[in-house]
């Protein structure tokens, strides 16, 4: 028996009737000629239920499908059509189908395939991908997809982010670009090692490296990979983990025990030496009693007693430093306190020294012997007249600051509260890095012989870690140095309702901000703060990469923020760049020196809005929603 013709070609019922698709024969009247074995199985009707019967007879309401639609066309037209159609099994669930539509003499042969499990398994897929695409969305650290030839696939925003793309540029990066050229041959051997480890043996690996953002600069991460499968493929899953701010707080942690155990020496020794020393002085101060001013022995025995009582100063410094010295502390308003001291301060400094004193309105009082307020200015203010060669400025400020997580973060030594900033800035000759790292050290000076102790930022240091505060140094050759401390601010039992008014939430907003800071682990932080405060942040290392990302910004940019001393061009040149191309942009500038010492440098013009290194979140919030507010920078 013959089927009827397809494409002129006789078929055989045996043959159709082997298919594994579906066949069917529809007629110019819409009635079934032909079924095979394979539309009986897949529509629950046997060849009685559909031969001879049209389909509105065996399907009402067809006509309205969009089936019965592209069965129309292929008629009139006599045309191949291809459509994938949704079936419902006799069962009642739920299936797809590609039908194609094959003009025949006698009508229309509808060949159809079941692509339910294909069409199941590429959603599965589609879910699988939008719940990992999700998953590394959200995701705190970088998180890259790496195909086996080394090529990056995928990589979310903090990966963009941290590396220095726009968002989706890393993606189709080779990952050797993130290495350091000069080291990739030692550390893509290693990156490749671990890929052939983690291939074997289908377990994560993990290894520390250099990296490379794309403005060259480097940082140190953590890189934990394990193996994976993206589209069929195989390839590799990377978690990327910045440890810029581990680095620095374990520096800090060293450089705190190194102190730490320096002052237990120190007061160890200090605590003998003065008994010593009493002794000393106790015995010369006899023999001086019983010799007479003209004997030749009085001058010798009062050389001695002048020696031990120097030496009696140095102990006592040494005490302070280890925080072992008696004291009295009293709650103080700063400003009061500073103001009655800056007569003596300016003869301290001499006439050539410029001093300013810029006291906050409102400023927190601070439980503190008020002597070891003196010791602070004195040493700091002789420090500063030291390092300022000819005429300079000397600034002291006061301020209230409140120090939240994301300070205290990366900042190992100091508890998120509530302080009182107090702040000496000079314009003199700066420190490099290495003096950086050994200020503190008693007997550790850089002055002449015989000019200094080395004691006097010593004293300093002690004090201030007595009084469970902070003091953060920033400094630069040529550059001048302000040292910033923070004292907790005292809450007396009738001050607590205010207190807990002072610390409101902090103002938020929705702007743009185009944020430039060249050392990388300021940036991070400050644009975190930033997003978490609900702003729109574009991070730039570089000036020049803050000019590129304007440029390539689509929208608005409502307020750069940026450092002042930077490689390329400073704050303020790269501002008038800014306001030559987006006329609009407001401007916050920051920075570790005073505000007053930086005017000073021609840096900045004076009333411009700037915010003081380091800042809390709170002190940043203000500081950004004033700039954006209220135009000060004019």
């Amino acid at each position: 028996m013959t089927t009827p013709r397809l494409d002129g070609n006789e078929i055989t019922r045996d043959v159709l009737d082997g298919l594994l698709e579906g066949c069917q024969v529809i007629g110019s009247d819409w009635r079934y000629l032909y079924v095979n074995d394979a539309i009986v199985a897949q529509t629950g009707r046997s060849r009685e239920q559909l031969l001879g019967r049209t389909m509105r007879d065996c399907y009402p309401g067809i006509e309205d499908t969009a089936m019965f639609s592209e069965l129309r066309r292929c008629m009139s037209e006599r045309a191949h059509h291809r459509m994938e159609n949704e079936f419902t099994f006799p069962d009642g669930s739920v299936g797809w189908f590609e039908l194609r539509f094959v003009p025949v003499p006698a009508g229309v042969c509808i060949l159809s395939a079941d692509t339910t499990e294909k069409r199941r398994a590429e959603r599965a897929l589609l879910e699988s991908e939008e719940m990992f695409r999700g998953l590394h969305a959200v995701a705190p650290n970088p998180v890259l997809l790496v195909s086996t030839a080394g090529t990056i696939l995928l990589a979310n925003k903090e990966a963009d982010r941290t590396f220095g793309f726009a968002e989706g540029g890393l993606a189709g990066t080779p990952v050797e670009e993130l290495i350091p050229a000069a080291e990739r041959g030692d550390y893509l051997g290693r990156w490749r090692e671990a890929f052939e480890r983690t291939r074997s043996g289908k377990i994560g690996q993990a290894f520390n490296l250099r990296a490379q953002r794309r403005d060259g600069a480097t940082l140190p991460v953590d890189v934990s990979i394990g193996p994976c499968s993206y589209r069929g493929n195989e390839a590799f899953l990377g978690i990327v983990r910045d440890m810029t701010d581990r680095n620095n707080l374990e520096r800090q942690l060293q450089q705190a025990q190194k102190m730490e155990s320096i002052g237990r020496l120190a007061g160890g020794v200090a605590h003998d030496f003065n008994n010593m020393l009493g002794v000393i002085l106790g015995h010369v101060e006899m023999a001086l009693e019983q010799v007479a001013p003209s004997h030749d022995l009085h001058e010798a025995l009062w050389e001695i007693r002048s020696a031990a009582r120097r030496s009696a100063d140095l102990t006592r410094q040494l005490l302070v430093f280890a925080r072992k010295q008696m004291i009295a502390p009293k709650a103080l308003d700063l400003n009061e306190t500073v103001g009655d001291m800056l007569k003596m301060l300016q003869r301290l400094i001499g006439e050539n020294v410029e001093l300013s004193w810029k006291p906050c309105s409102g400023v927190w009082r601070v439980m503190v012997d008020p002597s070891q307020v003196d010791q602070i200015l004195a040493n700091l203010c002789v420090n500063a007249r030291d390092a300022i060669a000819g005429i300079g400025k000397l600034a002291i400020e006061t301020g209230n600051a409140t120090l939240d997580d994301h300070y205290c973060a990366s900042h190992a030594e100091v508890a998120p509260g509530d302080y009182v900033r107090l702040s000496v800035s000079d314009d003199g000759c700066g420190m490099d890095k290495e003096t950086l790292g050994r200020l503190f050290e008693p007997f550790f000076t850089t002055k002449a012989r015989g000019k200094g102790t080395g004691l006097g930022l010593a004293t300093v240091y002690g004090i201030v870690k007595q009084n469970h505060g902070l003091i953060y140094v920033y400094s630069e050759p040529g550059q001048g140095t302000t040292f910033t401390i923070y004292l907790p601010r005292h809450t007396a039992a009738d001050e607590r309702i205010r207190a807990v008014a002072a610390t409101a939430p902090a103002l938020r907003g929705s702007e743009t901000i185009l944020l430039v800071e060249d050392e990388v682990s300021i940036l991070k932080v400050t644009a975190k703060m930033l997003e978490q405060l609900g702003y729109s942040v574009l991070s730039a290392s570089t000036p020049g990469e803050a000019l590129r990302l304007a440029r390539e910004h689509p929208g608005e940019i409502h307020l750069l923020v940026t450092d002042v001393v930077m490689p390329e061009m400073n704050g303020r040149e790269l501002a008038e760049e800014m306001v030559s191309r987006h006329p609009g942009i407001k401007r916050l500038f920051m920075s570790g020196y005073a505000a007053e010492v930086v005017a000073s440098q021609g840096v900045l013009e004076e009333g411009i809005c700037f915010v003081h290194k380091p800042f809390s979140g709170h002190e940043l919030a203000s500081k950004v929603r004033q700039a954006i507010d209220h135009d000060l920078a004019r």
